[in-house]
């Protein structure tokens, strides 16, 4: 199903509740299918019971429909908190139940509740004092780089899993351990997970080929096949086989962990043990449910704004009060935190949802279906949500997002892998803030001042009575930004005014402000204001990517130099510009070579024809040249590399640029 929009916006009231019924009904049962085993798979993934992972979804839907404005985002539990949950339970004692469920384990998560209950204050209190601003911090490709190595870590965490092997460690430790993980594979249970992997990975692709097929979930095709698998192999029942010679043991330790009975949830409830935040440790964690947390949620909230099809905004500082209130309840009943979540929200927006109320639709699917047939659910085998993950995970870490950031800059890949590596290697807090202070270093090797890092230099002006002017000096970058914003939004959107930004004072424009100043455009459009940003040209890019960051200083191009004799002067000119040059300059001249020397010639008539291009352009007009001017005559061609102030002045153009000079 896809979203049509209506002619009228559709808004989250009491009337849009009976006004959109069936789309958001439809949109909620649909949602509810893909997030009943995602929320079991990361719960478990994150040394959780499997019902957590339930109660958080449920709670998010129900109360955060209620407080936030975000009319498509899904709340839950989300594949990007799971290293750090998982983290705070081992830190704490448990094992991630890779033994089962001990003593050991219930203390760590009762301890890793109250944690996520001391994040959800701070969380509340922050968007209570309008802190949502915070997502403008981060640079882009640190926080993409974060995501990646959430992504890696996930895979490693659940390969084991989706092998039937019990396992856990540290995740660069685990990886050297995948492969002595399949040497010792329990064959039935790598069968389910190789199943489910493929299917994962497969399925989206037959829904492209086959229109039909994009409507079932994934998700739902691997319990399809993973669930009979799980019962031909009888799951239920403990018991041994042989395969090739060794004996392998199956169980119910293979399974989901659920309720026994109907309404058998409630039964699960667990609170927290707030004696643990008595211990130094327990802050580190909050710090990281918080941050990470909230960081991830308003990344996603914005992403869903633009998805939207009617283009509604979300209210940042009240989407992170309804999560931390969500978060808060959530942790004293034992369940995982909750952000707001991209994979389901863009599934949500897919499927033809109007208003928040299919958030709320998914929530009471969610509620039936755990309190009134757990036993069903207790069939699924751990193998397929691990299969899940290990997907999820690729997503994540998907390698186009390295060629992506390549093409965005070379120092922004420089920033990505070290984010990555870092995070691997010690934690997520440690993992940005070192990709953070790399960029902080290139940003000073690229001549911004230091003093310009935090606090950006802006000067207002009023153009007429409708439009002002910001003149940025020095610096325009991610660390300043947030004051830059405040300044852009004061201006522009609370006083209504048209607004121009010139940059062309600034030694740097970052990749993070490049990015923005896009996103703030679409908002002044949404109002009915203009937004210009004037003086990019004066600076330089650093890829050729629209976003690549932009500093003060020469571009290198190249000046072709070509002597001819004068009667070739016409030809050259129109082909040089039909090859990609902006211009020439052409002077008439006489001048004899060797060949004239040789031949006892006269000095002729020539033409001196100087272009300067970028390297493409320059290497067309050289293979053009060579092949189809030096086969029948006679030319010097000289190429040197130069600087140039204005590089958009001498890029490709689509239309002959006729004779000029530059």
């Amino acid at each position: 199903m896809s979203t049509t929009p209506d002619k009228e916006t559709p808004r989250g009231d009491a009337s849009g509740f009976f006004r959109y019924f069936q789309h958001d009904f439809v949109s909620g049962l649909l949602v509810f299918l893909i997030a009943l085993p995602l929320c079991l798979g990361i719960s478990l993934a994150s040394g959780y019971p499997p019902i957590a992972g339930v109660f958080t979804a449920i709670i998010g839907a129900v109360l955060t429909t209620f407080i936030s404005n975000s009319e498509l985002t899904i709340k839950g539990p989300a594949a990007g908190l799971i290293v750090i949950a998982i983290g705070c339970i081992e830190d704490f004692g448990g094992n991630g139940m890779t033994e089962g469920w001990t003593d050991a384990d219930m203390m760590a998560y009762r301890a890793a509740l109250a944690v996520g209950v001391a994040a959800a204050v701070m969380q509340i209190l922050f968007g209570l004092f309008r802190g949502g601003i915070l997502g403008e911090f981060f640079p882009i490709s640190a926080v993409h780089g974060m995501l990646a190595a959430i992504g890696v870590i996930i895979i490693i965490k659940q390969i084991p899993v989706a092998l039937g092997v019990s396992a856990g460690g540290e995740p660069l430790e685990m990886a050297r351990e995948i492969p002595h993980y399949i040497a010792e594979a329990n064959p039935a249970i790598a069968l389910i997970g190789l199943t489910s992997v493929l299917i994962m990975f497969l399925w989206p692709v037959l829904g492209k080929k086959v229109s039909v097929l994009k409507a079932i979930p994934s998700p739902v095709i691997v319990l399809l096949a993973a669930v009979p698998l799980g019962m031909a192999f009888n799951l239920l029942n403990d018991h041994t086989y042989n395969f090739a010679g060794h004996e392998h043991h199956l169980g119910e330790k293979y399974l989901v962990k659920m309720p026994d009975r109907m309404f058998g949830m409630f039964d699960d409830i667990t609170s927290p043990n707030f004696s643990a935040l008595g211990q130094f440790k327990a802050w580190k964690w909050v710090l990281m449910f918080f941050i990470i947390g909230s960081l991830e949620s308003l990344l996603s909230a914005k992403a869903v704004d633009l998805l939207d099809p009617w283009k509604r905004k979300t209210n940042m500082n009240r989407d992170v009060l309804a999560v931390g209130c969500g978060n808060l309840c959530a942790a004293w009943l034992g369940g995982l935190p909750m952000i707001s979540e991209i994979v389901r929200s863009r599934a949500n927006i897919d499927n033809g949802a109007r208003t928040r109320f299919a958030d709320l639709w998914h929530g009471v699917f969610l509620l039936a279906c755990v309190a009134l047939i757990p036993t069903m659910l207790h069939r699924i085998p751990l193998a397929a949500l691990a299969g899940m993950l290990v997907y999820t995970g690729f997503r994540l870490a998907h390698p186009s997002e390295f060629v992506h950031v390549y093409r965005i800059g070379k120092e922004q890949l420089a920033i990505f892998v070290t984010t990555i590596v870092a995070v691997l290697a010690t934690d997520l807090l440690i993992g940005v803030a070192a990709g953070i202070l790399l960029k902080m270093v290139i940003h000073v090797a690229n001549g911004v001042p230091v003093h310009s890092l935090f606090k950006p230099y802006l000067e207002v002006q009023e153009v007429d009575d409708k439009t002002s002017l910001i003149l940025a000096r020095e610096s325009a970058v991610f660390s300043n930004w947030i004051p830059f914003r405040r300044q852009i939004e004061e201006i522009g959107l609370v006083q209504k005014r048209n607004l121009i930004v010139d940059v062309s004072h600034t030694k740097l424009v970052d990749h993070s402000v490049m990015a923005k100043l896009e996103e703030m455009e679409r908002n002044f459009e949404q109002e009915g204001l203009t937004f210009e940003v004037r003086g990019l040209d004066e600076l330089q890019p650093l890829a050729s990517d629209v976003h690549a960051a932009r500093k003060r200083g020469l571009a290198p191009m190249r000046r072709l130099t070509i002597v001819a004799n004068a009667d070739l002067q016409s030809r050259l000119e129109e082909e040089f510009v039909k090859l990609g040059s902006s211009g020439f300059t052409s002077m008439p001249c006489t001048g004899a070579g060797r060949h004239e020397f040789v031949d006892g010639g006269e000095v002729s008539p020539k033409v001196r024809i100087e272009v300067v291009v970028p390297h493409a352009v320059c290497e067309r007009i050289l293979a053009y040249v060579r092949h189809d001017v030096m086969a029948s005559h006679r030319v010097m061609v000289c190429v040197e590399t130069v600087g140039v102030m204005r590089r958009d002045d001498f890029e490709d153009v689509e239309e002959p640029a006729g004779h000029g000079a530059h």
